[in-house]
């Protein structure tokens, strides 16, 4: 009985220097890498590994006599995934931890790496599989190999869509480093890799044998004259590829395509968009071209859809970065479908994208903006009292693309587009998703219409402008931003321009579909035209579109979360009127979930004005109480010596000119203002004796009466409630840290019915979260949900949960819908995952990349 195949390769003429980079998650790998860099040495080598793992580890099996040289550099390079314990793994904390590991100190990393490498005379880097070391290889002009059957960009884009977390870019930037490897050596067992481009299937590489023959015989039963073959998957095969490539050999079949380097890592983006229940979305080309070259069959569960690459290839992007975001991939890939020669046919097509086909001169600039809603996790209509709130912006987001009619180019929109469209009119901005609503696809208008004179229109007017069609309400959002621009920065429109409008928000959901869409068209046309607008000034000028042109009597949370927020962290604003205070980041043990309840939200709608109204009395009340109290005749003993003392009159004089309602801790507003707050008010009672209640964008209507204690006390204690939240994200990770975030929530929940804004659906959810914690807890086990609340500007839309970070928690989540559909026949959308706000996208500037000359 003999060992097959476990020599060494044969030496070439000169002693090679390996330098073999391992990560140091875990032993698995440096058994595997023991084997390789054994046969290595055995030829005469030489082999200098870099990794974390302990060098113990290596020496204790590789002491027999070799002729080559071994050597151990100590150094942190990735991090693996993070684990709670052997069997759990905390995805967030993992993708955190990548980040701060070898994408903070990256530069440092590509700097000292280069220098090492230089300094051995490396022939060749060895990867298992640590991603920046193919990069340094690269860049310093040296070819690199990785062994392994998994990659980090496959493994953290799994963990992306388990945390919800936002690091798509880390995963990006992976892909990237691997894309720079020239050979993979794929191990049995392997998953999807397809940043590499290049790839030789070796056998196993497992531990050496340890025992001798007669050990084997005897543990195995073998007869001594029995004869045995023993196939022992040692790294020779592997080594024998390293070597060869090392001096220069070709290892690879030419039949092996792989045109360009990263094609394969798109379909990293297409990882990123899973979901539960929600395939992956593989383009042809890869499929394809794993056909031709016999690579790794995509999984079953993993369905070819059609081709998304030749987006890129169709626009030449002139200005910024699609940073790895799913959704602005499939944007472009729209873009590149609009003009297409199948839309010849209109009658076969939607009429939206009929219109969208010829709203664009393809062979000119476009500027594309992008902006995403919000999950508000508190604060909610403490805004507009000025209360600090916690917004999440979320992983669905609006587009919008604009392009500039110069007056020297300008298309003749009354006459081209009367003889190609059936209904006569020019299509300036279309509307992509109308089909699925009331709302008219397309909307049209000169730009004189926002002028008298010289002068832009007054909002009033213009208000009424967008009422004329119910249909073509929904403009008002997009082409109001115009009104705006020109009415508060004096923006000068000197030629015309067409908008494309596409949102994945969406609408009545109560998660700022709205303000996605007057964030990103301002953005865009801020862009084409030159304007500098700063993130916040461009969410409070979207502000005055929804409260002036719109007519809804919003605050400016929703707005400045999606101007101004980041990924995976809580946008903490003070609402007075709008002063970002920091951006918090979310512990790795907490998660937040967005539910719908199918019960349609509108900040334009009755409920959420006249709440509005309520508080703006009592606000004025309180004011004038104050004014009252402080003249010193009217402030008794009593109060003097036991509330106020010296500086009673101070206080008092400051709440009789109280701009803000929140500015009133729950305590004084209890000990001093609360018993002569009103449970309910008729307009024309409260006219009468406090002549108005100071609010530029609500009116009282005299005959209506209107709750005014609830909607008072509801943005003073949530203020008190949001400081606690915020204060409590920071605390220890215990259970009762979560118990008490989420009593939070419930209060929050609570305080919105009481001011009438509750609705029958978002009850139920909230009841179902309760019901899961509960039922946690009667069993003597820690609860995976803690809390939940109704979001926004209440009425319906959707709720917001908090819970541990876990797959049981997701699991419990699911369930929830599951029983929400049993009961209602409606299965909520779930919102679950964060990207960054308008500011941080910034802008693309694209163009039609013009086909070559043929002949």
């Amino acid at each position: 009985m003999s060992p097959a195949g476990d020599a060494p390769p044969p030496s070439p003429p000169r002693r090679l220097v390996f330098a073999f980079y391992l990560t140091g998650h875990g032993f698995g790998h440096a058994t595997r890498a023991i084997e390789v860099v054994r046969h290595l040495i055995a030829a005469g080598h030489e082999v200098h590994v870099a990794t974390a793992v302990p060098e113990f580890v290596f020496t204790a099996d590789l002491r027999s006599r070799h002729p080559g040289i071994l050597r151990i550099r100590s150094v942190v390079l990735d991090c693996g995934a993070v684990q709670t314990d052997a069997l759990t793994v905390d995805p967030r904390a993992s993708l955190h931890k990548y980040h701060d590991t070898a994408v903070v100190p990256r530069d440092s990393i590509l700097r000292t790496e280069a220098e090492w490498l230089t300094s051995i005379n490396a022939d060749l880097v060895i990867s298992d599989v640590v991603p920046v070391a193919c990069r340094v290889a690269a860049d310093v002009g040296i070819p690199s190999v990785c062994i392994g059957n998994f990659s980090w960009d496959y493994i953290y884009a799994e963990y992306i869509v388990a945390s919800g977390d936002h690091l798509r870019s880390v995963v990006w930037q992976i892909a990237e480093d691997y894309s720079h490897c020239d050979i993979l050596l794929r191990l049995p067992g392997y998953c999807p890799m397809p940043a590499f481009r290049d790839v030789i299937d070796v056998p196993l590489v497992v531990r050496g044998l340890r025992r001798s023959r007669s050990e084997v015989r005897k543990e195995l039963g073998i007869e001594a004259n029995a004869k045995v073959v023993v196939f022992n998957f040692g790294g020779q095969v592997a080594a024998r590829i390293l070597q060869d490539t090392a001096v220069g050999k070709k290892c690879i079949s030419d039949k092996f395509n792989g045109a360009r380097r990263l094609q394969d890592a798109i379909v990293l983006g297409y990882q990123l968009q899973r979901a539960p229940g929600r395939d992956i979305a593989i383009p042809d080309w890869y499929s394809l071209s794993e056909a031709k070259v016999g690579a790794c069959p995509i999984s079953e569960n993993i369905k070819p859809k059609e081709n998304t690459e030749s987006c890129f290839e169709d626009f030449e992007i002139l200005h910024g970065d699609l940073q790895g975001l799913p959704d602005t991939m499939t944007f472009l890939k729209s873009l590149s479908e609009l003009n297409k020669n199948e839309l010849n046919s209109h009658e076969k097509q939607p009429r939206e994208r009929i219109a969208a086909s010829m709203l664009f001169d393809w062979e000119e600039e476009m500027y594309i903006a992008r902006a995403p809603g919000r999950l508000d996790v508190m604060g909610g209509i403490a805004d507009y009292s000025g209360s600090l709130v916690l917004q999440l912006p979320l992983r669905e987001a609006c587009h919008v693309a604009v392009q500039r009619n110069h007056q020297s180019n300008q298309k003749l929109w009354e006459h081209i587009h009367a003889r190609q469209l059936e209904n006569g009119g020019k299509e300036p901005v279309v509307s992509f998703g109308s089909e699925l609503s009331n709302r008219s696809p397309t909307f049209d208008m000169d730009l004189s219409d926002f002028m008298d004179g010289d002068t832009p229109i007054s909002y009033e007017k213009a208000r009424e402008y967008f009422c004329q069609k119910p249909s073509q309400k929904w403009a008002a959002y997009v082409a109001g931003t115009i009104l705006v621009l020109m009415t508060e920065l004096h923006v000068k429109f000197t030629d015309s321009m067409s908008i494309l409008v596409l949102s994945d928000v969406p609408e009545g959901k109560g998660v700022s579909s709205s303000a996605s869409v007057e964030v990103a068209t301002m953005a865009a046309i801020a862009a084409a035209y030159g304007l500098s607008i700063a993130p916040r000034d461009l969410a409070l000028l979207c502000q005055k579109v929804e409260n002036h042109v719109v007519g809804a009597p919003c605050g400016v949370m929703d707005q400045m979360t999606s101007a101004c927020g980041e990924a995976n962290k809580f946008l903490a604003l003070l609402c007075q009127p709008a002063e970002v205070k920091e951006l918090v980041a979310i512990p790795t043990h907490v998660r937040f979930w967005g539910l719908d309840s199918g019960i349609r939200h509108s900040v334009g709608g009755g409920d959420y004005g006249s709440v509005r109204v309520g508080t703006y009395m009592g606000r004025k009340m309180i004011k004038c109480s104050a004014s009252d109290l402080a003249s010193e005749s009217s402030i008794s003993d009593a109060i003097v010596q036991s509330e106020y003392k010296q500086n009673a009159i101070e206080i008092l004089k400051s709440e009789a000119s109280l701009e803000y309602l929140c500015n009133i801790p729950p305590h004084r507003y209890e000990a001093v203002y609360a018993k002569d707050i009103p449970e309910v008010m008729t307009g024309d009672a409260f006219l009468e004796k406090y002549g108005d209640h100071d609010d530029t964008v609500t009116t009282i209507e005299p005959k209506r009466s209107y709750s005014v204690k609830a909607p008072t006390r509801h943005p003073i204690y949530e203020n008190f409630r949001v400081e606690a939240f915020k204060t409590l994200l920071e605390a220890a990770n215990t259970d009762e840290q979560l118990s008490a975030l989420g009593e939070l929530m419930y209060q929050c929940h609570y305080s919105y019915n009481a001011c009438g804004l509750g609705s029958d659906g978002t009850d139920r959810l909230v009841n179902l979260v309760q019901e899961m914690q509960h039922r946690k807890m009667s069993q003597g086990e820690s609860p995976n949900l803690f809390g939940a609340k109704i979001t926004g500007g209440g009425s319906g839309g959707s709720v917001c949960v908090i819970g541990k970070n876990t797959p049981k928690s997701h699991e419990e989540i699911v369930e929830i819908q599951q029983r929400y559909k049993a009961a209602t026949g409606y299965l909520p959308i779930l919102f679950d995952g964060s990207s960054p706000g308008a500011g941080k996208f910034g802008y693309l500037k694209i163009r039609r990349r013009r086909s070559p000359p043929r002949g």
